[in-house]
């Protein structure tokens, strides 16, 4: 008795539909998923733009540099 029934549901819908109308509401759909892309799109402009500052870092170089690993495949290169 406390849950919604899919009767109720389906009222609530048809109300909404005559209030608002299929245009308004396709519209404001669009405009939803137009705003999750962007939100998506940001977020992965974010992390690609970390992932290059870290690349970027002075440090992180430095020590990428002095690795161990590295000079011995340098050595291998230039024999």
């Amino acid at each position: 008795m406390g849950g919604i029934s899919i009767w109720q549901l389906l009222i609530i819908a048809a109300i909404v539909i005559l209030l608002f109308g299929t245009k308004k509401l396709r519209n404001m759909g669009g405009d939803i998923g137009g705003a999750v892309k962007g939100f998506k799109k940001a977020m992965s402009d974010d992390e690609t733009a970390e992932s290059t500052k870290n690349l970027a870092d002075p440090a992180q170089q430095k020590a990428a540099d002095l690795d161990p690993k590295d000079e011995k495949s340098k050595q291998k290169e230039q024999d």
